[in-house]
């Protein structure tokens, strides 16, 4: 599956739009992360436990979103973007985000 930030994806010419698709995932932070977190948080620095967290949290957004894609007939996604909300303390909503399109290489 070709994924682009932009309207359209190098060396391809769209040939049809199919719509919007979209990756949700909602993850929380455990106990012992939250923990470990703050922990880290006193000696300052990258705070490994929650980029990691972060990271995998976009990662799966992605991928369902990548099905989204493909389930509808799709070649390409265009217009990518993320999104993160705080539903409430500690839990968080990442969505992956894009047109689906049909492609065909130039």
């Amino acid at each position: 599956m070709l994924v682009s930030t932009t309207n359209d994806v190098a060396g391809y010419k769209v040939l049809s739009h199919i719509g919007l698709v979209r990756g949700v995932t909602v993850r929380s932070r455990s106990v012992i992360g939250t923990f470990a977190g703050g922990i880290q948080s006193i000696f300052g620095g990258n705070l490994t436990i929650y980029t990691d967290l972060a990271d995998h949290a976009r990662q799966e957004a992605y991928d369902l979103m990548v099905q989204h894609a493909q389930r509808a007939g799709a070649d390409a996604v265009i217009g990518m973007r993320y999104d993160a909300n705080e539903i409430m303390e500690g839990i968080t909503e990442v969505l992956a985000y894009g047109t689906a399109v049909k492609v065909e290489r130039v």
